[in-house]
């Protein structure tokens, strides 16, 4: 897929950066509550103005980010994460939020010194939203009070606004999204020890009793249909081919450095490293493809998922395979490749594992928005 003047320059910039975040990679790893030491470093500035919607709305932008999302992650997707910025919840409120609603979002967000997270995932049910238990009750006051858990919630302990998924009643239309800022009277947020990705800081966010007034709700604006969970899932569309595009670039990534460290190549070698680099082109153009479909706004989500699926596993191959050209030890004598091996078994579970994504992919099958290849 060809790209356009502004998507090579946002393309070209980020990638001038790359180094700049692979220098932090390691010391991110080992600690990313201390990410708000480097705030100020340009590469960090990079990332934070990529993912800022440039007005009130982001929509139309999938593109643009996957396509600089790519090129921070061959510097390090663990510290693209660990970079302050809307992540999904500023899908989520592009989506579902009114105008002052996205202006406070992003008003939060503007200095660069402030995390986002959305909160889904639950502890008992994962992330199947029809079982969630989090819960939205009338105060008296025209508010509701916010009451729950949820799990595996990037920026949880850090976060400073986000959105926040519960229910109002037993229908699944019952399902709404609210606007939270912490620190909050009965907000909590707790880091989990993760191994891979761990800039992201997933973690758990427990809700006793927070007070929602009536404007931190979101959708009130839309059809009773589109005011949850249509969010939530068009958001996953969005997030699908992001991380796909982090697995494409964390495999160029181990692509660049095998191939910088091993200048003299067996006829074997180097056969697997021609066909790592183009596997990974192709995937590349394929993400490039589900995100203009996702800035195209046709509600089909297939090809995100197909894009998603192949990216997790040219990852999985490239972390697996690649390093063996180092050696048997390359992973011991070589941080960075162990890290980005962790971080793309990180990558297996965000946004839906390959299963679910399957699923989805034979759904797109059945429905013809997918075509098989001839």
């Amino acid at each position: 897929m060809e790209l356009d003047v502004r998507l090579r320059r946002v393309r070209d910039e980020v990638r001038e950066h790359a180094d700049g975040l692979r220098a932090l990679a390691m010391a991110v790893d080992a600690a990313p509550g201390d990410m708000h030491r480097y705030l100020d470093l340009p590469a960090v500035r990079t990332v934070h103005r990529l993912s800022m919607p440039p007005g009130h709305r982001a929509g139309g932008r999938c593109l643009e980010l996957v396509v600089g999302m790519v090129e921070a992650a061959r510097g390090d997707a663990g510290v693209t994460l660990a970079c302050p910025g809307p992540s999904v919840a500023g899908t989520v409120v592009d989506l579902l939020a009114d105008d002052a609603q996205r202006e406070r979002f992003r008003a939060a967000l503007a200095g660069g010194r402030t995390w986002a997270f959305c909160a889904i995932t639950e502890p008992a049910v994962g992330s199947d939203a029809m079982r969630m238990a989090a819960e939205l009750r009338p105060d008296g006051a025209g508010g509701h009070l916010l009451s729950g858990a949820k799990r595996y919630i990037g920026n949880a302990a850090r976060g400073g606004i986000g959105v926040v998924f519960a229910r109002t009643g037993s229908s699944p239309a019952s399902i709404r999204a609210v606007l939270v800022e912490a620190p909050a009277p009965g907000l909590r947020g707790a880091a989990l020890d993760m191994l891979g990705l761990r800039g992201a800081q997933i973690g758990q966010l427990d809700f006793d009793g927070v007070p929602v007034a009536a404007q931190q709700l979101l959708g009130n604006h839309l059809t009773t249909m589109r005011r949850g969970m249509w969010g939530a899932i068009r958001a996953f569309d969005n997030v699908r081919v992001q991380v796909g595009a982090m697995a494409v670039g964390t495999a160029r990534a181990v692509y660049d450095y095998v191939r910088e460290r091993r200048r003299e190549l067996t006829g074997v070698e180097a056969a697997q490293l021609e066909a790592a680099r183009a596997r990974t082109e192709a995937v590349r153009d394929l993400l490039y493809r589900a995100a203009a479909e996702v800035d195209a706004d046709r509600g089909r989500g297939h090809l995100a998922s197909l894009a998603k699926l192949e990216a997790v596993a040219l990852v999985r191959r490239a972390t697996t395979v690649l390093p063996r050209v180092l050696g048997p030890g390359a992973l011991l004598e070589h941080p960075l490749l162990e890290k980005w091996r962790r971080d793309a078994m990180g990558m297996e579970f965000m946004e839906g594992t390959s299963d679910i994504q399957r699923l989805n992919v034979a759904q797109g099958y059945l429905r013809r928005s997918l075509v098989p290849a001839s």
